[in-house]
């Protein structure tokens, strides 16, 4: 069986073990609180890893774009949430074919989203589930006010073909009680003009073991917890030891006692920082930095570090974002301890439309 050491660098390495541990936790977590999980694929892009969560107990999957919608139901998922306003009328006929061929919901934050929705989907018979975006905290999209989701609740209700379904919400990481309080405060307002919703559907990966206090919510869509990241690590989700998604880079050059530069620049290693220092955390050397992103080198910053590594060694780095890191490789290594165990293509990747 091939080793780490036969791989080529810089290369996306996946920990099976972890992957599965990271997915059995949250679903043992879900399961405990009667709290059904609808993961959000972003993070890995891969069919079989979503496959694996529908099968360990979680109820759909979450898709941001129609694309990566599309590589789903091609591989077999049947139901999909596709919260983002869809707009446009080549778009609205993908979503169309989409809704022919699985069970789909979408989202809507506008009466001009809605009425796009309303002109596409007229049958009675075979509506399109909608659900309202709620802002509440993120500062992203989502109407702003319970009383703006009811309203755009009776518009999507009065439509033929489409079916009010619920709400959605991205909350602000820490935000929870300010997004228990703006949920029960629509819900309790949709229920009072007989609107009340099928879902209510929370999301979000670094308050993952607080989602249970949102007690409006329905079903929650965690991304990053199968992977985690350094973010992550850092909002107490996990460990460091839970990481299932590293970087292998190796040193290319020592140009000083305290400067190392690695093959993995920008086109390996994501720019986001996420209010953190540096762009990474590297496996065996803690006091190292990683202070800088060219296209195809990154910059260590030894001088905090007792440890050096050599020209020619082989680091793992655990991203800050290990979302972003999936998008830009098209294949990912599998792995099981040192030894690899299968290199697959990540089939929804660069489908940001």
């Amino acid at each position: 069986m091939m080793s780490l050491d036969d791989l080529e660098t810089p290369i996306v390495l996946v920990d099976l073990d972890r992957v599965e541990a990271n997915l059995q936790r949250a679903q043992d977590y879900a399961d405990a609180h009667k709290l059904p999980l609808r993961p959000h694929i972003k993070t890995h892009k891969l069919p079989r890893f979503a496959k694996r969560q529908i099968e360990l107990g979680a109820v759909g999957i979450t898709c941001q774009k129609l694309g990566e919608a599309e590589v789903m139901a091609d591989a077999g998922i049947t139901d999909i949430f596709l919260p983002y306003n869809i707009i446009g009328a080549s778009k609205l006929a993908r979503l169309k074919a989409l809704h022919e061929r699985i069970a789909i919901s979408v989202t809507a934050d506008s009466s001009y989203v809605v009425d796009g929705l309303a002109r596409t989907f007229t049958d009675p018979n075979h509506k399109l589930r909608v659900l309202v975006e709620c802002d509440t905290g993120m500062g992203r999209c989502g109407v702003q006010t319970p009383w703006a989701a009811v309203e755009l609740a009776q518009q999507i209700a009065a439509a033929p073909g489409l079916h009010f379904a619920g709400l959605m919400t991205y909350p602000a990481a820490g935000k929870v009680a300010e997004n228990e309080e703006f949920l029960e405060k629509a819900k309790a307002a949709l229920e009072a003009q007989g609107l009340a919703p099928d879902v209510i559907s929370n999301g979000g990966t670094p308050d993952l073991w607080h989602a249970h206090d949102v007690g409006a919510a329905s079903e929650h869509r965690p991304g990053t917890y199968i992977y985690l990241d350094r973010f992550q690590v850092a909002k107490g989700v996990g460990t460091l030891d839970d990481c299932a998604l590293t970087v292998l880079a190796t040193v290319v050059s020592r140009p000083t006692e305290n400067r190392a530069i690695i093959d993995a620049g920008s086109k390996a290693l994501t720019s986001d920082t996420l209010g953190m220092d540096g762009f990474g955390y590297i496996v065996g050397y803690p006091d190292a930095r990683i202070v800088g992103l060219s296209e195809e080198h990154g910059t260590i910053d030894l001088s905090g570090s007792d440890k050096k590594p050599a020209i020619g060694e082989r680091l793992r780095i655990i991203p800050n974002h290990a979302c972003v890191v999936s998008n830009l490789f098209d294949n990912v290594t599998l792995i099981s301890g040192d030894e690899v165990v299968e290199t697959v293509p990540v089939a929804a990747r660069g489908r940001v439309d």
